[in-house]
């Protein structure tokens, strides 16, 4: 999963607060990750929200889309004909943010956390219908280094897979509060929250997922700050990373983020929900 905010779409900015307010220091390693097959049960979400400090979501919430089953993709074609009408271009991000090269990675990738806190590139399981990455930046100026951006969007077959990949995600964080994401990239210090919906006033997803932490690489040296949110809705999980440079703050790549978070989670209700 692409490492990275709160607060868009309804109610936005209040949202911000909610998740900063609850941010949580992730500091246990706890055994058995991703990167050794271990799957969750799509229970797992509400233990591990439990156990990072947070409230049990209510299994019995509905989903915070009405969606029309018609427009839920049922095919591999279908999903990535969704996922290009949803995922945040560089235009969602802000003024001067472009693509970089490359521009898209997947569908045929998926990124797992290993046993050693290494990102992995992996075939999707069966599982999932399609995914996409789309990498961006925010070209340096004289104050200020490049700010690199990306999104992800995946979409499972059932709802259930969506949820897992939640559970996952919330557990790697405490697994490994370092991780390497390349060779001369990594992220450390790594805090996360988790909010389910009506949580917190949280009701513009299913469940979401903040992170921030470092960011130190070879090229722009480090520590920076840095972002990650992932929101789930039905079958549907939707990402951003906001890696920083010299120059930037932590507020200011979190506000940047959310512009393309909220994006997506606008485009995705108006593409699922019945017209007329």
């Amino acid at each position: 999963m692409v490492r990275g905010g709160p607060g868009r779409g309804r109610g936005g900015r209040r949202r911000y607060g909610v998740l900063a307010a609850v941010l949580l220091l992730a500091t246990a390693c706890g055994g058995g990750g991703a990167g050794g097959g271990a799957k969750k049960s799509p229970s797992a979400a509400g233990a591990t929200a439990t156990a990072a400090g947070q409230a049990a979501p209510d299994a019995t919430d509905g989903p915070a889309v009405d969606a029309d089953p018609a427009r839920l993709p049922t095919t591999r074609k279908a999903a990535l004909a969704l996922i290009r009408k949803v995922i945040a271009g560089p235009e969602e991000f802000g003024p001067g943010v472009v693509a970089r090269t490359p521009y898209e990675s997947g569908p045929d990738t998926w990124p797992v956390l290993d046993t050693d806190c290494v990102w992995q590139q992996q075939p999707p399981g069966r599982g999932i219908l399609a995914t996409l990455t789309r990498s961006f930046e925010l070209p340096a100026t004289e104050d200020k280094g490049p700010l690199r951006l990306a999104a992800i969007m995946t979409v499972h077959r059932a709802d259930d897979g969506a949820r897992w990949e939640m559970a996952e995600s919330l557990e790697e964080t405490m697994r490994c509060p370092t991780q390497q994401l390349r060779q001369g990239e990594s992220i450390g210090g790594l805090g996360a929250s988790a909010l389910a919906q009506g949580e917190g006033n949280q009701n513009s997803s299913d469940d979401t997922l903040m992170e921030s932490g470092q960011y130190r690489s070879a090229e722009l040296g480090g520590p920076h700050p840095y972002f990650w949110e992932q929101d789930q809705i039905l079958r549907f999980t939707f990402a951003v990373t906001a890696k920083g440079a010299k120059g930037w703050t932590q507020d200011t790549i979190m506000d940047i983020g959310v512009r393309g978070q909220s994006a997506m989670l606008i485009r995705l209700g108006d593409a699922l929900t019945k017209k007329g």
